[in-house]
């Protein structure tokens, strides 16, 4: 348990422990989605498309969005994880221009397989905390994902 205290020196010391901490986080995430991905044949964008279909069903274009790629790239990447029968495609009821991607029973199976202990144990990590930390720790994550974003977004914006 880190010592909590108010000098200069010891905050100082426990931001670039946070740091530090965050860092390695991120790597070893991407480090474990790269073996899954490696274990399964699906690429970084193929990933990234059914992490985000977790969330629910998607259109084409919040893929697109989401992944970077254009129409096209997405329409392929799409007939790819169709065919692997890891997403369904349908029109939308609502526009039927539009289409709706959708995660199957399958790749549900895959993300328990590969994810289900991480969220298991993980839940138990967050139950080691009170409510005041886990206030504090979802307005950091929180906060330093709006951070990633804007960072992101100001990258692109230089570059196009």
């Amino acid at each position: 348990m880190i010592k909590v205290n108010s000098s200069s020196e010891d905050r100082t010391e426990l931001t670039a422990s946070i740091g530090l901490a965050v860092m390695q986080w991120q790597d070893a995430t991407q480090a474990y989605d790269e073996a899954v991905g490696a274990r399964l044949g699906l690429n970084m964008a193929e990933r990234h498309c059914i992490g985000l279909l977790h969330g629910g069903p998607q259109s084409a274009g919040a893929v697109a969005t989401a992944t970077g790629l254009t129409p096209a790239a997405v329409t392929a990447l799409i007939d790819r994880l169709e065919a692997r029968g890891l997403l369904t495609r349908t029109r939308s009821l609502e526009d039927r221009r539009k289409v709706v991607i959708e995660a199957t029973e399958a790749t549900r199976d895959l993300s328990a397989r590969y994810y289900g202990a991480i969220a298991l144990e993980g839940g138990k990590v967050i139950a080691t905390f009170s409510d005041a930390e886990l206030a504090t720790i979802s307005r950091f994550v929180n906060a330093a994902l709006d951070l990633q974003r804007a960072q992101l977004a100001r990258l692109k914006a230089e570059a196009g």
